[in-house]
């Protein structure tokens, strides 16, 4: 038994980890929240983070093994809120730390994803000399949960309209990307291996990739068109060029309508965000590695076709 701190802890993908945590009864369990506990959870013990004040967010990590960090800093590139709470995790005495990754290996095109690779250059040069904290990017590529869209196929994780839309049948894919691959691993198959690599007696690799499955674009495809009965998908091709600047266009946007966006902000960010995405899928952003995979070989992952086959059984 260790004690885990969980930065963050109201995140969607936060909830899911938490979830198995707490089922699994092992641990105690730490949430840092800027905002007050709405309501006692059983299992869970909350403290209010100051992440301007170092001293009461090192208090606050007392005794703890692990951090797990969720914290969203969009809008501040440098991600000062995470450098605090690192250098708080170092001064505290804490073991193994989890930034704020869980997507994607690349980053390029993305930018709203500045602060993470901020913080792997912080994390980077913490340990340059010699290691001080150990820590692990978990990268899980893309849920495959967002295929289920508008169906929800987890209990917190909030659905998007993806740009391969299961739904409606149909995709917006960037023109000549049929062969490049990216990774769809389920949200309950991260919570289930981050709560083994919480155990894991080894040492944490610096890249923690998880691969669920494996596909190429044309691949996902032709899944989408096999588990939606067989119906062939309208398939849209834009530019790179297009994507680049903003200017592509086709008959419809996904709408991005995640609850860190304000609502005013959800249309002009859904088109740039679908453009950064295809672009980042095209850069191998999200072809990620398979690190936990070989230091759990026990664990078995759910296939991408099962849970999407299991998932739109039945629906119109």
């Amino acid at each position: 038994m260790v004690k885990i701190a969980i930065a963050g802890g109201s995140s969607h993908v936060a909830k899911e980890i938490i979830d198995v945590l707490v089922a699994e009864q092992k641990h105690e369990i730490l949430i840092l929240s800027r905002k007050d506990a709405t309501e006692p959870t059983p299992g869970l013990r909350w403290v209010k983070a100051d992440y301007d004040d170092p001293a009461q967010l090192t208090q606050a990590l007392q005794g703890v093994h692990t951090v797990l960090s969720f914290v969203n800093t969009q809008n501040d590139p440098t991600s000062r809120a995470q450098k605090a709470l690192i250098d708080a995790a170092v001064q505290a005495g804490v073991k193994r730390f989890a930034p704020s990754e869980w997507v994607s290996s690349g980053l390029e095109h993305m930018s709203w994803y500045a602060y993470k690779g901020e913080i792997r250059r912080y994390l980077h040069e913490l340990n340059k000399d010699k290691k001080v904290l150990e820590y692990t990017l978990f990268q899980p590529g893309l849920f495959v949960n967002y295929l289920t869209h508008p169906y929800q196929s987890a209990r917190h994780l909030h659905s998007m309209e993806p740009p391969f839309d299961f739904a409606n049948r149909r995709a917006i894919l960037l023109d000549g990307s049929d062969a490049n691959r990216l990774v769809f691993t389920a949200v309950q198959d991260l919570a289930n291996v981050v709560a083994r690599a919480i155990d894991f007696e080894g040492e944490w690799p610096v890249v923690g990739g998880i691969r669920g499955t494996s596909v190429t674009m044309a691949q996902l495809i032709a899944l989408g068109e096999k588990v939606r009965g067989g119906t062939p998908f309208a398939i849209e091709r834009v530019k790179a060029q297009g994507l680049e600047t903003g200017t592509w266009e086709a008959s419809w946007v996904p709408k991005l309508d995640h609850p860190s966006i304000p609502p005013e902000q959800v249309d002009g960010f859904s088109k740039s965000f679908v453009g950064g995405i295809l672009l980042a899928i095209s850069a191998g952003g999200f072809e990620v590695s398979d690190e936990w995979n070989r230091l759990l070989p026990d664990y078995k992952f759910t296939p991408m076709e099962q849970f999407l086959s299991d998932a739109w059984r039945e629906k119109p």
